[in-house]
């Protein structure tokens, strides 16, 4: 005691470590109180296992956890929130099928917080209004889709004018943020004002980056970042969706297909219509859904085109026949994009080994059982693709790139699951394999590729990342 008294710089980290422990052993004790909840680990008071997901990334997280504790499923915190994940295609399909029963959709409050007028959100933190989502299911099924594939294929031609051919170098993924995001503006708010759209876009790329941050919401964490950058992108959205309910009670000439023109007209159940700050909570989520994964998916695409140039070789075999069946200048049809099989089988490859969406999260309804353990009430869950997408027993040799796994009848059922499935699979499925397709077959109709970094660095933002952007070298095809 003499000793360490005499040491008295030393106190205050004792005290504090002293204190710490004793804090994480009762929060442990506190937390271990149900012998039939799933094993695993809480990690520690406040940040939970934050700070382990951010520095392995999600597939050697779960990797690890699943080795150390089960399987099937293990617990975890995260977010400020008790947490189960399910493991394997068993888990897929047990979470798909109770949807509504045993478990319902959830979003983490630091995500509302940020990206959302949370006033006006519901008990269910449900992002699209049950009102409106059956127009949103409507917008995007096939056929009403097939009238978007000429938009897109003119956005795709613009932007590899105007973005790719006129350099050398490019930084791939900055750029495919900016066409999946102009493309989503334009579709979904008929906005395609350069100017605003990229404002909007400078401002979500801040939140996105920050909105599955540990939700600390001190001056220059990204968190805070988030928040203040979250704001700005909903006063942005509140003034484009005044103006639109301005010009169509004024003028009776414009006629708009997009989705906030349905918005615009859909009435509640006591017949009032939907406020500007419900809108704009909708919109957001479907920006979210559809602008950051699909950039993300292309990015990897072009990523695994250039490191396998046999790969890319046979991609660019089925566009040319696809060209060369076309008069000049003529725009892709629904009949086109269906020959792209090949095409797809390597976006769908790309998208296994570099899955976009890690998951999603559900909510626990009431306690029920999985696997031999007990799920309490109220507990968090997520199913995750990398349970399955990296798993030799349903990918034989999951490292080797082989869009051949997906000719046939494909994976096992569950284990491949990008857009979820069940009552809540993702709505945006066939949207995001037409804005890939078109994509893909402007792209490799222009160009070849070189990587300038041989291993560039993978990181987990709200998404998995090339660390610098992907830099590729672009070789143009010399024109017939």
């Amino acid at each position: 005691m003499d000793s360490i008294s005499t040491l008295t710089f030393s106190l205050p980290l004792l005290v504090i470590l002293l204190s710490s422990s004793f804090i994480y052993l009762f929060y442990l004790k506190r937390n271990s109180s149900n012998p039939e909840a799933p094993p695993g680990s809480n990690g520690w008071p406040i940040v939970g296992e934050n700070i382990n997901l951010g520095l392995l990334g999600p597939p050697k997280f779960i990797q690890k956890r699943m080795k150390n504790f089960s399987t099937d499923v293990f617990k975890t915190s995260l977010l400020g929130e008790k947490m189960a994940f399910f493991c394997g295609p068993q888990g897929n399909k047990f979470v798909f099928t109770n949807e509504n029963k045993l478990v319902t959709s959830w979003w983490p409050k630091s995500v509302t917080k940020v990206l959302l007028f949370t006033e006006v959100i519901d008990q269910d933190q449900k992002i699209v209004a049950p009102l409106l989502a059956n127009s949103v299911h409507e917008i995007l099924k096939p056929e009403v889709l097939k009238k978007y594939i000429a938009i897109m294929d003119t956005m795709a031609r613009q932007h590899m004018d105007t973005d790719w051919a006129p350099n050398k170098e490019v930084k791939v993924h900055p750029l495919t943020q900016k066409y999946t995001f102009a493309l989503s503006c334009k579709l979904f708010m008929d906005e395609d004002d350069g100017e605003k759209v990229a404002e909007v876009l400078d401002n979500f790329r801040i939140v996105t980056n920050g909105m599955i941050s540990v939700p600390i919401d001190f001056p220059g964490t990204a968190y805070n970042r988030a928040i203040k950058g979250g704001k700005v992108l909903r006063d942005g959205l509140i003034k484009i969706i005044k103006t639109r309910r301005k010009e169509l009670t004024e003028s009776k000439e414009i006629v708009r297909h997009d989705v906030l023109s349905k918005m615009l007209l859909v009435r509640k159940e006591d017949g009032s219509l939907m406020s500007e700050k419900e809108i704009s909570n909708n919109i957001i989520g479907l920006l979210v859904a559809s602008y950051e994964t699909s950039s993300v998916a292309i990015t990897f695409v072009l990523k695994h085109l250039a490191e396998h140039p046999h790969i890319y070789n046979k991609v660019f075999e089925e566009q040319t026949e696809i060209t060369k069946s076309k008069k000049h200048g003529e725009l892709l049809t629904w009949e086109d994009i269906e020959k792209m099989k090949y095409s797809w089988n390597v976006a769908r490859e790309s998208i296994r080994l570099a899955p976009p969406a890690q998951g999603a999260f559900r909510e626990a309804l009431t306690d029920f059982k999985y696997a031999g353990y007990t799920i309490p009430k109220g507990w968090k869950i997520f199913w995750n693709v990398n349970t399955t997408n990296n798993d030799p027993k349903y990918f034989p040799n999951p490292e080797k790139f082989d869009p051949s796994r997906f000719e046939g009848s494909g994976p096992q059922p569950y284990s491949y699951v990008p857009f979820g499935g069940g009552p809540k699979m993702c709505p945006g499925k066939e949207y995001a394999r037409l804005e890939i397709l078109v994509f893909m077959h402007n792209f490799v109709k222009n160009f070849k590729l070189e990587k300038m970094i041989a291993n560039e660095k993978i990181v987990y933002l709200s998404t998995p990342v090339p660390a610098k952007g992907l830099p590729v070298r672009l070789y143009p095809h010399i024109k017939q």
